[in-house]
């Protein structure tokens, strides 16, 4: 087996694992999960919701998105920052393709390669992903 082929099986893995962590939100629109990996050892989790302290609930009854919720990208960068971990030179896993705001973050935080499952319809995120020389990867997920 190929390094490549060996790779892809473990980004695979990696996606299947975010996709599991997005079960912890509880975001009725859509639930992302994300995993922060470095030397094939997983160094942080998020996944979409409230900060600490808010309730859980992210949508109005209108099903509006509250602008107090954090993406499951912002929780993992955000909690290895209180860790004792780095996150430069490592792969982010996410559901979902990361939004403009989450890419700025995935940027500074050194995150060298974005691995992700579905494209959001708004990609201004990756273009910036790609601009800053972080590799992007579209794995999509066999349902």
């Amino acid at each position: 087996m190929s390094n490549e082929e060996k790779q892809r099986l473990l980004d695979l893995r990696y996606l299947r694992m975010a996709t599991i962590w997005s079960e912890n939100s509880y975001c009725r629109r859509r639930k992302v999960g994300a995993l922060i990996v470095k030397d094939k050892m997983i160094i942080s989790d998020g996944f979409n919701g409230t900060p600490s302290g808010f309730p859980n609930i992210c949508e109005s009854e209108e099903g509006v998105t509250f602008p107090y919720v954090l993406h499951a990208e912002a929780n993992a960068i955000t909690k290895v920052a209180r860790s004792n971990n780095s996150s430069e030179g490592s792969t982010l896993y996410v559901t979902a393709s990361p939004c403009m705001e989450c890419s700025k973050l995935i940027i500074q935080a050194g995150i060298r390669r974005v691995v992700f499952s579905e494209l959001y319809r708004i990609t201004d995120g990756l273009d910036l992903l790609r601009n800053a020389g972080v590799e992007t990867v579209h794995l999509p997920l066999e349902s």
